[in-house]
């Protein structure tokens, strides 16, 4: 049923809708209540009014997250307070139900999630925490395999960092299988933007190191860590852990390698900062001290295939001695 009006129709159990204009009155359809087409306008309103505060919520949450990641930042904020502030990010990223990526988060938010984490395995590496460092590592994960149209532009993350230091964290426990595994996800995932990964100064750092490990260039390690020339501060919270790798890994070459050595070779040997330091490690070690030479306890041999197999790591322990007492030469002169 329809009527030409001039004004407004009202109608108990309907709705009137208008049609286009027809000379100079306004032509109104009746719907009845009961019709699909009929829209509730207290229920449209009320949805209005929940996205509005959906829209206000989100955008209070990323103020929210900007402002803690500032404070996380500072420099004058302790590792207790980061960890505190880490657990008010994670909780207004649940409350966003972005915990893990989602195809409905809107970029801003993967990128404020993304960078909440990253900052938390930086800090977890400063506070030397290699379990809550992995963790973060882990979240991060699903982040890091989404496309980098599915963030904001102005943010580029720390990526090759947090993988890089990874990989530094698998070297120094000795899993090599997992740091090998790592990296060839990377390689075939096409990482670096088509480079070759070791170009990366964050990513090659520390496969050079991993390289002159399983060559015995320690001498290499050990340049490659003096005088602060690592990609970040926090690459160096590893080279102590190295450093202590490598003069166990000398220490037992030494006691294949030879009878005795003296102690002010030993100094540069082992990377050590004094002869005291060096008969120090040497007790803990249960070497013998005697007329300034360190002196190794004798390895006796059982004869056969174990005597085959000791002059094989003897020669590899050579090597690397050679390589290192090279380089304990080269500092003598510069001393």
């Amino acid at each position: 049923m329809t009527k030409r009006l001039k004004g407004c129709f009202h109608q108990r159990g309907s709705i009137a809708t208008l049609s286009p204009p027809k000379a100079s009155y306004y032509t109104w359809q009746i719907i009845p209540t009961s019709s699909p087409y009929h829209v509730n306008e207290p229920n449209f309103l009320n949805l209005q009014l929940h996205n509005h505060s959906k829209v206000e919520t989100i955008k209070m949450s990323e103020r929210d997250l900007q402002t803690i990641l500032q404070k996380l930042k500072s420099p004058s904020t302790s590792y207790q307070e980061s960890s505190s502030l880490l657990s008010k990010a994670k909780l207004t990223l649940l409350k966003l139900n972005a915990l893990t990526p989602q195809a409905s988060t809107s970029s801003s938010i993967l990128s404020l999630a993304r960078e909440v984490f990253e900052t938390g395995a930086l800090v977890s590496i400063r506070a030397k925490d290699p379990a809550a460092f992995t963790r973060y590592v882990h979240q991060l994960t699903p982040y890091y395999e989404l496309p980098a149209e599915n963030f904001s532009a102005k943010s580029s993350g720390e990526k090759n960092k947090i993988t890089g230091l990874y990989l530094l964290l698998l070297l120094t426990q000795g899993d090599y299988a997992g740091f090998h595994t790592e990296l060839e996800g990377l390689e075939l995932r096409g990482e670096n933007g088509g480079k070759k990964v070791e170009e990366d100064k964050y990513l090659g750092y520390p496969i050079k190191l991993e390289r002159w490990l399983m060559e015995g260039s320690y001498d290499l390690v050990w340049r490659a860590m003096e005088g602060g020339k690592v990609p970040s501060e926090e690459y160096g919270v590893f080279s102590e852990i190295l450093i202590n790798q490598i003069r166990s890994e000398i220490a037992s070459s030494s006691e294949t390698a030879y009878p005795s050595i003296p102690i002010s070779s030993t100094k540069n040997l082992l990377f050590l900062p004094s002869e005291g330091a060096v008969i120090q490690f040497a007790q803990h070690r249960g070497w013998l001290i005697e007329d300034g030479r360190i002196y190794f306890p004798n390895q006796k041999l059982k004869g056969g295939v174990e005597a085959g197999e000791m002059a094989e790591e003897k020669e590899v322990s050579m090597t690397a001695i050679e390589n290192t007492l090279g380089y304990a030469r080269e500092l003598e002169t510069i001393v």
